[in-house]
């Protein structure tokens, strides 16, 4: 009896050629989906890398070290998501 494995001569069959393209397949789906999932890091897709020099970070950092209370922090995030529209639509500090 003939099999897809091995040719009437007992030698492996043409479908041999497929196992390293299958491995192939294997290795580069695994590795395109560690670099779209695992490698991407906590930013994930869609969300912007932090920006330390714009002001609303500035204002945060500033609020953490101890420089304004927390009037004033409210107050001057209120005027900066006006002016960046941060939060605009997403229920924000204002």
């Amino acid at each position: 009896m003939q099999t897809l494995a091995h040719f009437a001569d007992g030698g492996p069959g043409p479908w041999i050629l497929f196992f390293p393209l299958i491995w192939a397949a294997v290795v580069i789906g695994g590795i395109t989906l560690l670099r779209r999932t695992v490698w991407r890091g906590r930013r994930g897709p869609g969300r912007p890398a932090p920006d330390d020099k714009s002001p609303i970070t500035v204002l945060g950092h500033r609020f953490a070290s101890g420089e304004i209370d927390e009037d004033e922090y409210w107050r001057r995030l209120s005027v900066l998501d006006e002016q960046f529209g941060r939060t605009a639509g997403k229920g924000g500090a204002a």
